[in-house]
């Protein structure tokens, strides 16, 4: 049931989503001039590499549910051996790279601002922030969700099946941050 309830309201969730594309790509054919001048201040190299961990965290979130699913929520190994993580240590990675991907968006928040794009300086700006500034709140609820799942499995005293379907909610979470930041990646940094 809460499998069905998560794909519901992530069908909610993309029609948000398909909201903000469709006002980006309104605006954008309205004022094209503005959007050539602003684009241009992008930096995209730095935005490929933030969007190359983000995608990669979705690996390591599926290596967490796997581990999940065969019951192993922490290593039985030493850390170093990869092949005997559990679904707590991918987690673990999979929120580190998230953070990464949170901070290297407030980083470039930053160098846009400097650069005088902010939200009441154009329609573009407006945009931007809105459409990147809402994904990454989602990040970050993904984020505190996988909080959730890991200290769950510190308290209580066996790893159950519920606990193995939490793991696999998030990981839907998550894979669908990922695949709606690929979207806007490729449209806001690649779509000139």
């Amino acid at each position: 049931m809460v499998t069905v309830g998560t794909i519901v309201w992530l069908s909610s969730e993309l029609m948000f989503f398909a909201g903000l594309f469709a006002a980006y790509f309104t605006v954008k054919n309205v004022t094209p001039a503005l959007w050539d001048q602003e684009t241009q201040l992008l930096n995209v190299p730095f935005a490929a590499v933030n969007t190359s961990i983000l995608v990669l965290s979705s690996l390591t979130c599926q290596f967490g549910v796997f581990a999940a699913e065969r019951g192993r929520p922490g290593r039985t190994g030493t850390l170093l051996q990869f092949r005997k993580w559990g679904m707590r240590e991918w987690f673990v990675l999979t929120y580190v790279m998230g953070a990464i991907f949170i901070g290297g968006q407030a980083f470039e928040y930053a160098e846009l601002v400097h650069e005088g794009v902010t939200i009441p300086s154009s329609a573009y700006g407006s945009l931007f922030y809105l459409a990147t500034g809402f994904h990454g709140i989602h990040v970050v609820g993904g984020l505190l969700a996988f909080l959730l799942v890991i200290g769950r499995t510190f308290v209580a005293r066996r790893f159950t099946h519920e606990q193995a379907i939490s793991a696999i909610v998030v990981s839907y979470y998550w894979h669908f941050v990922d695949i709606v930041w690929v979207a806007l990646f490729a449209t806001i940094y690649l779509i000139r």
